[in-house]
């Protein structure tokens, strides 16, 4: 889930409305040094003149994971975007290092990837590898507001932006002696667990690539889609020179649900939020229409489709909820009545990836593959103890995403995964 910053007033008026605001409240045990949040202020030109092509870079920041023929991208979240050759995925050739700091997603077709830079979206020409070319950069036509870390104790207030130039890029942590922090007038105590999802796909095909259940930007036709809280907004890339928003359409049964990833299949959009499953209509790519939800109590949840069934990793706890953990199996074989199958629970699950009847979710324990032929009572049948926050089923293998690590697998004989490679950062 995700909370936007607020100016100063604001944010003092949500925190001490909130339990457990007061400092003063000794009913819950710190341990010294606490952590501080701070918010980390840009100025749009930093990371506007800050964009450049590099050779290949290690990483030490969490990311997704991107497929587009050849190409095996790692969005390393605030940092930029690693291309990897992955034509043999038994040994992965590092090429280069786009660095980008505001990214958290990208799309590419017909060699040209679209990537976020906070609010910006820039437009790369990736034909040659060897001369990427940056082609265009439309300005602060993207939603962008900085996400809290996990469990905020202590947030300092007296940070913020001046002018508007100027913005909340994201959140630091300072450690501090707890006394320090609470004797300190600009250090606001807030006792509430507040979760972000790190990671933050659609059908291969030769012009259009694809990403885990994570993502946030797709391309349909001539259009680019992405989600702010709780709508989805569609831009024209017919020319990618000249890129405009041309709608946004909102969830008729959002009932306070925050949108969180999408999934296009055939001409559909499913659309994973914290209170369901939202579908939409793509038949006029830039005018999406809504079509049916299927609701639930609130959870953090990416959403993967198969033919007429639809699979949600539902995780409660924290902030995402109070619902227990478990995976929904929905039929959306009557698009505007989608209606449950199964549920199956399972602990703390993440991303989630299907291919041929085998669903593949990453969980704590590692990768759980399910024999889902019966989407009545789908069957745990292998667990893969690896890091692994979410999963790209491609026809050849299987790729998971990890933090700083990406493994990539073989499909073998009775629901059993075979280990190619691994790119460890």
């Amino acid at each position: 889930m995700k909370y936007k910053i607020f100016p100063l007033v604001l944010l003092i008026a949500v925190c001490f409305q909130l339990t457990n605001c007061d400092k003063d409240d000794d009913t819950t045990e710190f341990v010294d040094p606490v952590a501080v949040t701070v918010p980390v202020i840009m100025n749009k030109s930093e990371f506007r003149n800050s964009i450049s092509i590099e050779s290949a870079q290690t990483t030490n920041s969490d990311g997704k994971i991107y497929v587009y023929t050849d190409l095996l991208f790692y969005i390393a979240q605030n940092s930029g975007i690693h291309i990897f050759n992955n034509q043999n995925p038994a040994s992965p050739q590092n090429l280069a290092f786009i660095q980008l700091e505001g990214v958290n997603d990208i799309s590419v077709k017909n060699n040209i990837l679209y990537a976020d830079n906070f609010m910006d979206l820039v437009v790369f020409d990736i034909s040659d590898l060897s001369n990427i070319q940056m082609v265009n950069v439309e300005e602060d036509i993207l939603p962008y507001y900085a996400t809290f870390p996990n469990e905020v104790l202590y947030y300092q207030s007296n940070v913020y932006p001046t002018d508007n130039d100027e913005f909340v890029a994201y959140y630091d942590t300072v450690y501090m002696e707890r006394e320090e922090a609470e004797n300190n007038p600009d250090i606001y105590g807030w006792n509430s667990d507040i979760f972000l999802g790190n990671f933050d796909g659609l059908a291969l095909s030769n012009e259009v690539g694809v990403g885990g259940s994570y993502a946030k930007f797709q391309i349909f036709n001539n259009a680019l889609y992405t989600i702010s809280d709780y709508s989805l907004l569609t831009y024209d890339i017919t020319n990618y020179s000249a890129i405009t928003q041309v709608s946004e359409t909102w969830m008729e049964s959002w009932f306070g649900g925050e949108l969180e990833t999408t999934f296009i299949r055939k001409e559909y959009m499913f659309i994973g939020a914290t209170n369901g499953m939202h579908i939409v209509g793509l038949q006029d790519e830039f005018n999406p229409t809504y079509t049916s939800s299927f609701l639930h109590a609130t959870g953090c949840d990416p959403v993967v489709v198969e033919e007429d069934t639809a699979y949600i990793t539902v995780r409660g706890g924290n902030s995402c909820g109070a619902i227990e953990d478990q995976v929904n199996v929905i039929d959306v074989s009557d698009i505007t009545s989608p209606v449950e199958y199964s549920t199956y629970f399972l602990s703390s699950p993440y991303g989630l990836g299907v291919k041929d009847e085998v669903l593949y979710v990453c969980n704590d324990m590692g990768i759980n593959v399910f024999n889902a032929q019966n989407p009545n009572a789908i069957v745990l049948e292998n667990t893969y103890n690896v890091e692994a926050k979410d999963v790209i089923p491609l026809s050849s293998h299987l790729i998971s995403v990890g933090e700083n690590v990406i493994h990539q697998y073989n499909y073998a004989d009775n629901f059993g995964l075979e280990l190619i490679s691994t790119v460890q950062f």
